[in-house]
C-alpha cells in the first residue's frame, strides 16, 4: 500500500500520488500517460496531472491496480 508520508514532491497536488517505493517500471505511464510521467533524473514515476474525466480516473485506477510494488495511492489530499 502506498505511503502518503513518502509521496514524491513531484506529484501534482490532489488525491492520486506516487510514493518513494516506485521502481520506475513505467507501468503507470503506459496505463495512464495523461496522468503519470517519469522523472528522468531521479528514476521514478509521479502524478503529472490529477485525473479529471471518468476516463482518466479509470486509467489511474488501472495504473494503481497494475503497480507491482503498490507505490500509487488515491487517498491523498484533495487540494
Amino acid at each position: 500500500m502506498a505511503d502518503l508520508t513518502q509521496k514524491w514532491k513531484d506529484n501534482q497536488p490532489g488525491k492520486v500520488f506516487v510514493d518513494q517505493s516506485c521502481i520506475a517500471c513505467d507501468a503507470c505511464v503506459l496505463a495512464a500517460p495523461k496522468n503519470f510521467a517519469m522523472h528522468e533524473e531521479d528514476g521514478h514515476a509521479f502524478v503529472s496531472k490529477q485525473p479529471e474525466s471518468p476516463e482518466e480516473q479509470e486509467a489511474c485506477k488501472e495504473a494503481m491496480d497494475g503497480c507491482p510494488v503498490e507505490a500509487i495511492g488515491d487517498f491523498g489530499d484533495k487540494e
